[in-house]
């Protein structure tokens, strides 16, 4: 699964041009996003007869489908990417609204005995890319709409194998506008945007045990692991 992810800036500022967003909101890097936190994403709404534009929203971390009961449930942090299309609790929201989460880089926690290591992935040319995802819309008894989002995850490339088994869909550029495109809701036509990148285009970073906390924040996320120097520098004792 994918629990944490990267964002900065400067990453967020040119994927949102990228998208034809002028101007986003304003943001601050943040090294250290959990579920349950409110995310940006970029959506597109079909605008009757005009052509759908994308937009920026920022939606809970945690999917409750529309046909849940409450939203008091267990969150769907992730949706995975070979169900999508027959999985009653994504399949709608796969054809119909799909998102990109902006993103520099993220989190994996390698087991290593009873502790856990964390690692930072990110593109190798250190560029911003976007997390493929969904967002629905959950309605209260009393009507009030709640926006919610889970990031998608398909099968390991080489790099991520010996770390975990699963890791997040990472879309290029030239993929985002056919992943937005409303017009395209048949499952066979979206499955070739979900496959894993190439591993040569990805890079891993053994960091410190900092990130493994949710609670912390800061630059201090990306330390190397290498620089810890108290116990064994390697290994996070932290959950993930």
């Amino acid at each position: 699964m994918c629990s944490r992810f990267l964002l900065l800036q400067q990453h967020y500022r040119d994927l949102l041009a990228r998208l034809g967003i002028a101007a986003p909101a304003e943001f601050l890097s943040r090294y250290n996003i959990a579920p349950g936190s409110a995310i940006p994403l970029v959506r597109t709404k079909p605008a009757g007869r005009a052509p759908a534009a994308p937009s920026l929203a920022h939606l809970h971390w945690g999917l409750v489908p529309a046909w849940a009961k409450s939203a008091d449930g267990e969150p769907l942090l992730n949706a995975r990417a070979e169900t999508l299309a027959t999985k009653p609790s994504f399949r709608d929201a796969f054809r119909a609204r799909r998102c990109i989460i902006p993103a520099s880089g993220f989190y994996e926690w390698e087991a290593v005995g009873r502790a856990r290591r964390p690692w930072l992935f990110r593109r190798r040319d250190e560029q911003p890319f976007g997390l493929a995802g969904l967002w629905e819309s959950w309605r209260a008894p009393d009507g009030t709409a709640f926006e919610t989002c889970a990031l998608i995850t398909t099968e390991p490339n080489d790099l991520m194998r010996p770390i975990h088994h699963r890791m997040p869909v990472m879309l290029t550029p030239e993929q985002f506008a056919p992943w937005l495109d409303p017009r395209t809701t048949e499952p066979e036509k979206l499955a070739p945007l979900l496959r894993p990148p190439a591993a040569d285009t990805m890079s891993a970073l053994a960091v410190g045990p900092h990130v493994s906390h949710v609670r912390h924040e800061g630059p201090e996320c990306l330390t190397p692991a290498a620089q810890h120097i108290a116990g064994d520098p390697q290994l996070s004792l932290g959950l993930e």
